[in-house]
């Protein structure tokens, strides 16, 4: 018969493990924008990419649907399925890349741009308020989880 004291843990504790831990804060913040992101009629996943196109869109008039997947660090297939998701929203628009006959250029149309702008007010005080308990430890908690991201990028 198997006998747990047989298993062996790393870590003493699951609060020693930063697997762990990054995947319970992981789960309540996407609890907390799941709150906050419903009213929206948006998932986080469409909140991201709406963000990435967004953001990329400031300085960029042909956004394609591969530099939304690199800005947001998604899986191409999936950012395909989501983006078909926002069109039928009316969200964004596709139209033909005007050198790239392969690639579309995505546009956030005026609704979509409305939506945006109330999902990032939103968020970014769902943020503020679920890091608050971190005070002045945020820049460095952020600047740990951009070199986490950066280290783990291409794995």
């Amino acid at each position: 018969m198997f006998k747990m004291k047989e298993i062996e843990f790393k870590f003493k504790s699951p609060n020693d493990s930063p697997g762990y831990l990054l995947g319970q804060v992981t789960m309540l913040w996407q609890r907390k924008l799941k709150k906050v992101l419903d009213p929206l009629n948006l998932t986080q996943t469409q909140f991201v990419l709406l963000a990435a196109l967004g953001w990329l869109s400031k300085k960029n008039n042909a956004v394609t649907q591969v530099d939304i997947a690199n800005q947001s660090n998604a899986d191409r297939m999936m950012v395909s399925k989501v983006l078909r998701t926002l069109q039928d929203k009316k969200f964004i628009s596709r139209q033909e890349h005007p050198t790239d006959t392969r690639a579309k250029v995505i546009t956030l149309t005026n609704e979509g741009a409305k939506v945006l702008q109330k999902a990032l007010t939103t968020v970014e005080n769902a943020d503020i308020d679920f890091f608050s308990v971190l005070g002045n430890k945020l820049s460095s908690f952020n600047q740990d989880m951009v070199k986490l991201t950066e280290q783990n990028k291409g794995e």
